[in-house]
């Protein structure tokens, strides 16, 4: 059967190369310390803007948070006299969390993300044995995409597509010509997302990485993360699907997915789990809320022992 949403991507795609008025300005803004890229996405025509995969600042020590990194891209998009329409998550990211309330505070904007989220939400609403209060429904949330979905950035086309493999609610936004993957896909030298979180599966993974990468060879991809592969002095986030076809060291042309599932299953045995996992899952399964506060006034992290 014809992968129609993929085929509906592909055009859009190609419709924005040829036509200028079609494409969105990105502006990425990088975050060193969780090796995180957020992006702020507009059309020209309008100033209708996206903000994807922002980051709020936290100290794991103190337990603190601060707006810094909040705060630059709003300096930004009110500089630029945008007007924010979405605030999107590719997925629960497990190594940073989400400043999208606090920008949709100031901005404004739908808060939105894929409907896979309702499993990840079941899944980690058990292991912190989050009680019945907490709604699995993704409720938390303005907005949840199905693969396909299409939507508008002013008179800019956008599509999701829904991407699993390092979690089940990963998803993909293309935006005009743009491809905004997430956590699939890292700079070619790097190679690919982990699969062993709750949910994970290198098999999804490798299909969903390979149905990206049947786009456009010129379409342009930006990822989630970056980490400077040996021998590289400069983070990178912007790659080709050219690119990528040719040179992922992970899962290029000609890597079989027999080979991409026993290479990706046996290196995520050898990886720690990310230092922010647990207040990052914990706070991004809630839309990027802190946990209610208790009597005292204070939102506590549950840290489950001997459980993962």
């Amino acid at each position: 059967m014809a992968d129609e949403a993929i085929q509906a991507a592909a055009e859009q795609i190609e419709r924005a190369q040829t036509d200028k008025a079609l494409r969105p300005s990105i502006a990425g803004f990088f975050d060193e310390s969780t090796n995180t890229v957020s992006y702020v996405i507009h059309d020209p025509a309008t100033c209708e803007a996206a903000i994807i995969d922002s980051v709020l600042d936290y100290e794991s020590a103190s337990g603190r948070t601060s707006n810094s990194s909040a705060n630059r891209i709003i300096e930004y998009v009110t500089s630029k006299n945008m007007k924010v329409t979405w605030l999107i998550e590719t997925h629960a990211h497990a190594d940073h969390i989400s400043a999208a309330p606090y920008l949709q505070q100031k901005l404004g904007g739908k808060l939105a993300i894929g409907r896979g989220i309702i499993k990840v939400q079941d899944v980690f609403g058990k292991l912190f044995n989050a009680g019945t209060d907490f709604e699995r429904d993704g409720s938390q949330f303005d907005r949840l995409f199905d693969d396909g979905e299409r939507f508008s950035l002013g008179t800019i086309e956008g599509i999701a597509l829904h991407v699993p493999g390092h979690t089940p609610a990963d998803m993909a936004f293309i935006i005009g010509d743009a491809a905004f993957v997430g956590d699939t896909i890292f700079m070619p030298d790097f190679g690919t997302a982990r699969a062993d979180f709750p949910g994970g599966d290198a098999r999804q993974l490798f299909r969903s990485i390979r149905r990206l990468l049947s786009l456009p060879d010129e379409t342009r991809l930006f990822l989630c993360h970056d980490y400077k592969a040996p021998g590289r002095d400069e983070f990178a986030w912007e790659s080709t699907v050219r690119q990528q076809r040719e040179n992922n060291v992970h899962v290029k042309d000609g890597v079989s997915e027999h080979d991409f599932v026993e290479m990706r299953t046996s290196r995520d045995k050898t990886l720690s789990m990310p230092k922010l996992i647990m207040p990052s899952v914990q706070i991004n399964i809630r839309g990027g809320r802190l946990p209610d506060p208790e009597d005292n006034g204070v939102s506590y992290i549950k840290i489950p022992v001997n459980a993962v």
